[in-house]
């Protein structure tokens, strides 16, 4: 091999070297901090809709890494208690807070829970992340006023921290039976897809076109 083509060989190595790191630059990633509904509870991995969601940006040429930092199970507290380590961890572009709803079947104050939730949203704001707020709806059951009430706390938040606000993933789920679990309270294999694409229409262009 001569010396000039050795050097053009070089050349190309640096070129694709430099192209894949602008690729890997360029990543948007998304960490999200959740429940037992965005943890996959009773479906499997592939099928979640978190799973979905990623493979649906890549077909459209869109690399989104997803980190699921959701817990079955969880609540404000916990989230609370982990978000700087995995913030400092995954280093995310945006964080998705879908928390609360085992804390209003716990019946805990509301007053605890939007302050919980503040201080997420202060942390990662202040780790230089765009935080996303999912509101988060419960059954009737709870009693008129308390359901207001805790409904009203992620508008609430929402307003106060100047944060982005998406409906609940369950909105167009949570009343069908063939997309719930046998405990009325998971979506099931089915519902996945339909959560999917209500998440990718409601953050897509946010994420996207965040300079």
């Amino acid at each position: 091999m001569s010396f000039l083509e050795i050097s053009r060989y070089k050349k190309l190595f640096i070129f694709v070297l430099i192209f894949s790191n602008s690729i890997i630059a360029d990543d948007k990633k998304l960490l999200i901090l959740g429940d037992s509904i965005s943890a996959g509870f009773g479906i499997k991995e592939s099928q979640n809709w978190t799973t979905l969601l990623k493979s649906s940006f890549s077909k459209e040429g869109k690399s989104l890494k997803i980190i699921n930092s959701s817990i079955s199970g969880d609540t404000t507290s916990g989230g609370l208690s982990r978000i700087s380590k995995d913030l400092n961890s995954y280093e995310p572009d945006f964080v998705l807070v879908e928390l609360g709803g085992n804390d209003a079947l716990r019946g805990y104050p509301i007053s605890r829970i939007k302050q919980n939730l503040l201080k997420i949203v202060s942390i990662i704001s202040n780790h230089q992340s765009i935080p996303i707020i999912m509101q988060i709806k419960i059954p009737p059951n709870y009693g008129k006023k308390y359901i207001e009430a805790f409904e009203n706390i992620y508008s609430e938040v929402a307003s106060e921290t100047d944060t982005k606000l998406i409906s609940f993933m369950l909105e167009n789920v949570a009343l069908r039976d063939d997309l719930m679990q046998p405990d009325g309270i998971h979506p099931n294999e089915k519902a996945q897809t339909v959560i999917a694409e209500q998440i990718k229409e409601e953050i897509g262009y946010l994420i996207f076109n965040q300079k």
